[in-house]
């Protein structure tokens, strides 16, 4: 039996917040070799495709996610920040930064999904942070000159991820056969509250807008075969 394995997996803060909220549990993603047609699409068992490589030099790719069992860890826009910044019950969890003491200050970790950068200025007195200015300090913090202060998705580490997701099936399909079903699954939902949203359109529409923004104009119509990802949430 295999041992089950870890991977990262990106994914933008709309997507993350589907996942938190469970409207999101699919995702797809083009394959680096595509299939010249059904024929090259092989399985070794329920969950473990695999698509003939058209170069017999090469092996036959699986899915570079994993198999049904393997694990998923979340990697999204996050930063460790000083704990006077957490406020209003915002999730937050233990980081690896902080200000030595004594006192010391132990950082914690946040999530762009979870809302904006908060505020924060510095001040000389312990904890040597604050949500309002301070007039005895010169300097005002990262929030007053343009620094947001988020660390890209691609940059964070395995002890920052907060989501861990375990893969229930693997599939190779082209894009435009995804049912009304699967695109609702794939978290489209927070397309409907932008104010000018069409409620005549379908999921499978919202679908092609998002694959359109993410992937660039028309590449809906190009209609590549993709890795579809099935997945749970297996962390609270």
């Amino acid at each position: 039996m295999n041992p089950v394995k870890e991977r990262p997996i990106l994914f933008s803060a709309p997507m993350v917040r589907a996942i938190l909220e469970g409207r999101k549990t699919v995702t797809r993603r083009v394959t680096k070799v595509q299939p010249r047609s059904k024929a090259d699409i092989g399985s070794y068992g329920l969950g473990q495709p695999f698509i003939r490589n058209p170069d017999v030099t090469r092996s036959n790719p699986e899915c570079p996610y994993g198999r049904p069992g393997d694990r998923l860890w979340v990697r999204e826009t996050w930063e460790d920040v000083h704990p006077a910044q957490v406020t209003d019950g915002r999730y937050s969890q233990a980081g690896r930064a902080g200000i030595p003491g004594p006192p010391s200050v132990t950082y914690q970790t946040i999530y762009r999904a979870d809302g904006p950068y908060p505020k924060v200025f510095y001040t000389h007195q312990h904890p040597y942070r604050s949500l309002e200015p301070d007039s005895d300090h010169g300097f005002k913090g990262p929030a007053d000159n343009g620094y947001t202060g988020w660390t890209p998705s691609t940059h964070m580490p395995r002890w920052a991820s907060r989501i861990l997701l375990e893969i229930t099936d693997v599939r190779v399909e082209r894009l435009q056969d995804i049912s009304e079903e699967q695109a609702e699954a794939e978290g489209v939902g927070f397309l409907r509250a932008a104010p000018d949203f069409d409620e005549t359109l379908t999921a499978k529409q919202l679908f092609e807008i998002l694959w359109d923004h993410i992937n660039g104009e028309g590449a809906w119509t190009v209609n590549p075969w993709v890795w579809v990802v099935e997945f749970k949430r297996v962390t609270p």
